[in-house]
This record gives structure tokens, sequence and C-alpha cells, in this order.
């Protein structure tokens, strides 16, 4: 299990390729919550990290941790993480593939392409293309980089918690979307129980819940407009352990709430989040998370990486 002297660790050794992200103070009145006006919200704006989303965080640790062959690095990923390692890769000088589902948004393929990568869509959903990207590691040699279960990986998402914790220290809860669990693992484990760290997940893809339900990870289903970025189909055993210790509860969002949540972040702020970006700040809006008396609530806004025009009233 990493600790926070891990994540204390991989902040150094990342430093200079990523950026420290900002935090935005506003209020549930500044979201439209009328019964929850007065409490305050801090909106980490993880979606202006390079390559438009938290991943590079943990890619750039795995590389930055490890020797690499002239192979260079491989990965599956349903989007972001590709985009992330594939950006890691042109900084560092390596080669890279990468494989992503028929099923991966267009704008997503093009942005891991225009980091120089090469791009295998292959299958309908992460779980095939990892297969396919294991099938094609075994012939190569290249690194696999795990989207979200290894050790390097959650210890390099759990910087962007440090930060957060250094930038507004008083939050009572943070609200994280979840989808294989990279993210929420290094977070909970920076925070150990010092805030209330809460896990959201659209009801499509209810990955972490399901298996804290059972007690482990499970298979759990695949679906809905945040599947490209938050649809994991089972979490990984890494960060469970995590999980099951240090995440304080569990919300599921509808995807109509996401969609809702995607325009007034736009409307209201100016921000172009992806239906999984929006997801954490969903459970806020729609009533799923009930934030109690006196809470500070900050939530880590994830990623950007989706055509602004699919946002109704943009364009």
């Amino acid at each position: 299990m990493i600790d926070r002297n891990a994540i204390a660790a991989a902040s150094v050794r990342i430093a200079g390729y990523v950026r420290h992200t900002p935090v935005l103070r506003i209020t549930g009145a500044d979201l439209g919550l009328q019964d929850r006006g007065s409490v305050p919200v801090a909106l980490k704006l993880e979606l202006l990290q390079h390559a438009g989303s938290f991943k590079p965080r943990g890619a750039f640790n795995r590389l930055l941790s490890t020797k690499i062959s002239a192979a260079g690095v491989i990965a599956a990923s349903g989007g972001n993480h590709g985009a992330a390692v594939a950006y890691a890769a042109r900084c560092l000088e390596l080669r890279a593939e990468i494989f992503v589902p028929t099923t991966t948004p267009a704008a997503k393929v093009a942005r891991i392409a225009s980091y120089g990568a090469r791009v295998i869509q292959q299958g309908k959903t992460y779980a095939e293309a990892l297969l396919a990207c294991r099938q094609r590691q075994a012939e190569t040699g290249a690194l696999d980089i795990h989207a979200y279960d290894h050790v390097d990986v959650l210890a390099g998402q759990g910087t962007a918690g440090q930060e957060f914790e250094r930038d507004a220290p008083d939050l009572t809860h943070v609200l994280i979307a979840t989808g294989g669990g990279g993210l929420i693992g290094g977070i909970a484990a920076w925070y150990a129980g010092s805030a209330a760290v809460v896990s959201v997940e659209p009801e499509g893809c209810p990955t972490l819940h399901d298996a804290l339900c059972a007690g482990h990870p499970v298979d759990a289903p695949v679906g809905g407009v945040a599947a490209d970025s938050l649809g994991a189909r089972r979490v990984g055993t890494t960060m469970f352990p995590i999980a099951a210790r240090f995440v304080a509860q569990s919300v599921l969002v509808p995807d109509a709430a996401i969609l809702t949540t995607q325009r007034l972040l736009w409307e209201r702020f100016r921000l172009i989040a992806e239906p999984g970006g929006a997801t954490a700040t969903a459970a806020l809006l729609s009533g799923r998370f009930q934030p109690p008396n006196g809470a500070r609530v900050g939530i880590l806004i994830c990623g950007a990486n989706t055509d602004p025009a699919s946002i109704a009233g943009i364009g």
C-alpha cells in the first residue's frame, strides 16, 4: 500500500513535468444550489493539466521510476491515460504504442496521435483493448504502463491530493470521480482519513461501488456517457485496500446529472469538462452527496478531453 512518503517522493520526481493546477474557490450558490448555497466549495482544475487530464502525474512517475528499453512503452486506455502516456513519452523521447477501444471518442484518439504515438483501436471496451495491448507487449517487450493498477501510477496520481491539501487545507470532504481507481486510490492514500474522500461514479459504471459492497474487486457493468474515462470493468487490486480503508463514502450519479453539470460548468465558469470530468461535481448538484453542516467541500475536475460542440449551448 502506498503512503504519503511515496506520494511526496513522486511529487519531487515529476516536478517540472506536470502543472500545479489551480483551485477555484466558490460556494454552493455559484453552482445554483439554493438549499446548500452557503457551502464553501473548492474546485481543483486538474482538467488544465498537460494532455487534458490528471493522468500525466501517474504516467511520468512510472516512466521516471524505471529503466526503459529501446522498445519504448505501451499502454491500453479509454483515452485519457493513452494521451498522458503519449505526451510523457514524447517529452522523454520514447516510442509509444497506445491501444484504445473503437468506442473511444475521436477527440481523444486525435489527441493521442498528436503526441506522436502509434494508436491502435481494437475491441469495444477498455478490457478488450487491454487484452490486445498485453498480446502486443509480449511481442515487443515494451514497458507496459497500466492505467491505474500500479504503485508508481497510484503515487503519481496522489500528488494531485497533495497539491489540493496544500492549496485548500480546510477541506472536510473531497469528491473524486472513480473509474479503475488510480486517482481516488492515490488521493485517499494522501489524505489517509484527514478528510472524508468520497467516490463518485456514474450509475452505468459502478466499479468501486460494487467492489466495496462485495468486499473485494468484482466485475461491474460498463456503460453510459462517461464510460470512455470511467469505464473500467474492475477496480485495481493495488488500490482496493486503500479504498476499503480510506474512502468514506461511495455515491452513484445518473447520466442526466452528469450532462447537466457539464453544461453548468461551461455556462457559469467557462470550463469545458468531459463527462468523466463533470461526474464528481454532479454528485453535489444532484443531491446524491449531501454535505453535512459545517462541511467544506473539495471537488477535483479531472478531465477536459471532449469535443466542445458536444456540450449543449457551445458553438
